[in-house]
This record gives C-alpha cells, structure tokens and sequence, in this order.
C-alpha cells in the first residue's frame, strides 16, 4: 500500500534544496517590494510549503484534491503574487497557487 510519497535519493534532495533556496530568494525579493514582513512563523510555514512545492515540481508528485471555493476570500493581490511564484517552477498546477496564496493573504493582514 502506498501513501502517494515519492523516494527521493540524495541528488533529488540537493536539486530540491537548490530550487526551494532559489525561489525562497525570489519571495524575499517579491516581499520587500510590496513591504510585506512574515513574522518568523509565517516565514517558517512559507520556507516549509516552498520546499514541498520544491519536491513536487521535481518528483512529479500530485497535490490532493484541492477546491477553488475554499479560496474566494483571498485578495487578488495575493493570489497574482502567489502565481509569479508558482510560475518560477514552471511545471506546478494551479491549485497550488491557491494554497501558496494564504500564506501572503496572513503575511500581508499582519502587518
């Protein structure tokens, strides 16, 4: 029985590290435009799903179903920044956009 996680050997891990680095890089960059300062939490939860997005964009590996209605709440601003970041992947679907959207939805509200 599998859980749908993909094995991912040493040279994965590097490539994945390297991603989630470059694109961590880009956020900071996309942040300090716009003002937006995650607090130390919001930043950990953010560097953590960059890294999952990092493992799927080179594993392949499927996101769960996900619902576009759980996300009509977010600002557009929120969800156009999330894209730019998406996009620097170049291979992720949509819905992960959505999710990544929450987190700058919280960073951007607590300020």
């Amino acid at each position: 029985m599998s859980n749908g996680a993909v094995a991912v050997d040493s040279a994965t891990q590097q490539e994945i590290q390297i991603l989630a680095g470059r694109v961590m890089t880009q956020i900071a960059q996309l942040f300090s435009a716009r003002g937006i300062q995650p607090d130390a939490v919001q930043q950990q939860m953010l560097t953590s799903h960059v890294r999952a997005m990092a493992l799927r964009s080179v594993t392949g590996e499927a996101l769960p179903e996900v619902e576009a209605g759980l996300f009509e709440d977010i600002s557009s601003d929120s969800m156009q920044l999330a894209q730019q970041v998406v996009d620097l992947f170049g291979n992720l679907p949509l819905e992960e956009t959505w999710l990544l959207s929450v987190h700058f939805e919280v960073a951007k509200n607590a300020e």
